[in-house]
């Protein structure tokens, strides 16, 4: 029965426009040449353009990376302070697909420092008026960040051998005084993995960097490759996790405090993905993971994505969408990785969210609570009710979310899995 019910609504909704139409010809109420331009309008938007998105990979990575919709117009990433990250780095890493790649990509990283270090090293960083001018404004802010515990007590031990190695930090030095604040012991380390469209520079994504730098975390963050000044290399599953690997190499090369990952939106996909490939590496892990906004998998998420709207009850849907993007490995299977790896899980998301829809989210998290080991890090799920307006993208404004970070990353900071 069910399956006559599935047959029935398919053939009711891939005849219902063009009926439509032929019905409104044929009462008189459309004439023949509006008729023939209604009926090639259709073919061409539900049966030519599916048949064309099954065929070209190109076009399904287009759709699924969006890497041409870039904002704001005119960002200069290499000055970061120009979205209010002052003691920021802008620098570039080169990531190998394999072994025997020469060349490599090379993608685009901001470091920016726990609010702690800026702290201290203001002058030498030369941004003493910046810092007074976020402090003046965070005192008029109500509900101003409370600080996480830090490692100022290791630091400030080291400060004079620091600022007498590093009496103004210039671009013959920056690399070095960065590295030298990461080793310092004590720290915490965040890895955000941003979503698709824009860059590292986004207004949104630049408020979670800023709040991060107030809980006193080191923030690293990237453009995947095709993305903003990163190489223009079309990106795929297997390509962008492996530079987000790579960062976390990076990181892990360096310093030995803890590393959090924290991905939004489709960087939940690549942070989960990420985990698992650590984890079958048998590398040093993440200490835990926060994935805010995510999607079980690619195909769940595109079929009840709003774009995805006029296409989803056609007959032909899975055949020409979704089947052929797990074909070319464009999977984004989170409800598989995320019990291929033992770290805890935060999961944050909003009710209203229209990108990804809230019951992807929660699927993801039951998914998690049923499949995980017992003895593995325990997953949290926090919803976040429809009425504050967060959506998408602004989770980062709720006053509760600060609080949920610190209490994650302090739980788990020092417990390895």
């Amino acid at each position: 029965m069910y399956e006559l019910h599935s047959c029935l609504n398919l053939v009711f909704y891939a005849t219902i426009i063009p009926g439509s139409i032929l019905i409104s010809w044929l009462t008189g109420l459309v004439a023949l040449p509006v008729l023939v331009i209604a009926l090639f309008l259709f073919i061409l938007i539900f049966v030519v353009f599916p048949l064309a998105f099954r065929s070209s990979i190109t076009l399904q990575r287009g759709i699924l990376f969006l890497t041409f919709i870039t904002y704001p117009k005119g960002l200069d990433l290499t000055k970061p302070d120009s979205v209010g990250l002052y003691a920021t780095r802008n620098f570039y890493i080169n990531v190998r697909d394999h072994d025997t790649d020469d060349d490599g990509v090379n993608i685009g990283v901001w470091h920016v420092l726990p609010k702690y270090a800026v702290r201290r090293f203001k002058r030498e960083l030369r941004v003493e008026t910046a810092y007074a001018e976020e402090e003046e404004h965070l005192r008029s802010v109500a509900g101003t960040v409370q600080s996480a515990p830090t490692n100022e007590h290791e630091l400030e031990q080291l400060v004079p051998a620091i600022r007498a190695e590093f009496p103004v930090i210039v671009p013959e030095n920056e690399q070095l005084f960065y590295e030298r604040l990461l080793r310092t012991p004590g720290g915490v380390v965040v890895l955000y993995l941003h979503g698709n469209t824009a860059t590292r520079g986004s207004g949104h994504r630049s408020e979670v960097y800023k709040l991060l730098r107030q809980l006193n975390y080191h923030v690293f963050t990237f453009d995947y490759r095709g993305y903003a000044d990163s190489d223009p290399v079309a990106p795929s599953e297997e390509g962008v996790v492996r530079d987000a690997l790579t960062v976390f190499e990076y990181i892990s090369n360096i310093t030995s405090n803890p590393i959090f990952i924290w991905g939004h939106s489709l960087g939940t996909g690549v942070a989960t993905h990420l985990c698992s490939k650590v984890a079958d590496l048998k590398e040093r892990g993440p200490r835990g993971i926060i994935l805010e906004s995510p999607f079980t998998n690619i195909r769940d998420e595109i079929r009840l994505h709003p774009f995805s709207r006029p296409f989803r009850h056609l007959p032909w849907f899975e055949y020409s969408i979704s089947e052929p993007m797990f074909q070319n490995k464009l999977r984004f299977e989170s409800d598989k990785h995320i019990y291929e790896f033992p770290q805890p899980v935060m999961i944050v998301h909003a009710e209203d969210d229209r990108v990804v829809p809230f019951i992807l989210g929660y699927r993801l998290y039951r998914i998690a609570l049923d499949k995980r080991s017992r003895s593995w890090g325990p997953v949290e799920f926090h919803r976040f009710d429809a009425k504050y307006g967060y959506g998408h993208k602004h989770l980062c404004r709720a006053p509760e979310l600060p609080g949920l970070i610190k209490n994650f990353v302090e739980s788990y900071r020092n417990v390895i899995y």
